[in-house]
């Protein structure tokens, strides 16, 4: 699928393009390019740019910004090391964030929530709140599908995934942005290191950023994006944050939007 969404013949990509937004109803008036033909092939136009003012970020320096368009498909407290990841299925942080158990550590009884891209949704992920990068873990793993209707069905779906864990220092102590590449997902992008995903037969990369110069990136700021549709999971300590009791299980949320508040202490 990543060779195919990558085919530059226009009457190829532009087919692909347009048959894509009528089937799913892409509102194309927010891009930067409106048409087909602007684009150089289809992972090009789905991983497009809006427009400058398509996404006003959320005022208030106490509020935390949702980091992508996406449904909410989870959120709450972490019971200890467990997520829950749909209906009668949980997994650990230790798992998801690729079995390091110091890092499970820093988010014990912490805060979680499970954000889904669906298919027409702009699929560029940002910054909720401004953090120093510390550690990227790219965790190999499987591709299945991450929609509801999967997350009801497989057991330790976002903990079997392939995955581009990140962990970030921020104001209000430590936060993990999981990246969960899914079924058709050609790779996982991050803005300091790009293509993170090598492909088949990978083993698992740790990454250290805590020497030289540091890498911050601001509230808002673009961190990373996936080549299709798939999953992001926030991570914040133990009584860091409150979730907005506005944005409920299975609402869709724009990246930008106010998501949780941080705690006031």
């Amino acid at each position: 699928m990543g060779w195919f969404t990558t085919r530059t013949y226009a009457w190829l990509k532009n087919w692909q393009i347009r048959t894509f937004v009528k089937t799913y109803n892409v509102d194309m008036s927010q891009a930067q390019h409106e048409k087909a033909e602007d684009y150089v092939n289809f992972t090009h136009f789905f991983t497009r740019h809006l427009l400058p003012d398509a996404r006003p970020l959320a005022q208030g320096d106490d509020s935390i910004l949702s980091p992508a368009d996406s449904c909410i498909a989870q959120k709450g407290k972490i019971d200890g090391y467990r997520l829950i990841q749909a209906k009668k299925h949980s997994f650990s942080v230790d798992e998801l964030l690729g079995g390091d158990l110091a890092d499970a550590k820093l988010f014990e009884n912490g805060e979680f929530s499970t954000l889904y891209l669906a298919p027409a949704d702009y699929h560029r992920v940002h910054m909720p709140i401004k953090g120093t990068l510390k550690k990227m873990i790219h965790v190999p793993g499987k591709l299945f599908s991450v929609n509801l209707q999967t997350a009801e069905r497989v057991p330790n779906l976002f903990a079997r995934n392939e995955r581009v864990v990140c962990l970030f220092e921020t104001e209000v102590g430590p936060m993990a942005m999981v990246l969960v590449g899914a079924m058709f997902v050609a790779s996982i992008c991050t803005t300091w290191a790009g293509v993170v995903t090598p492909g088949a037969n990978a083993k698992r990369q740790e990454f250290s950023y805590n020497e030289g110069s540091p890498i911050v990136l601001d509230r808002g700021e673009e961190m990373g994006y996936f080549n299709f549709g798939s999953t992001v999971i926030l991570l914040f300590g133990q009584d860091n944050i409150n979730w907005l009791s506005d944005c409920a299980i299975g609402d869709h949320v724009n990246m930008g939007q106010h998501l949780a508040s941080v705690q006031k202490r």
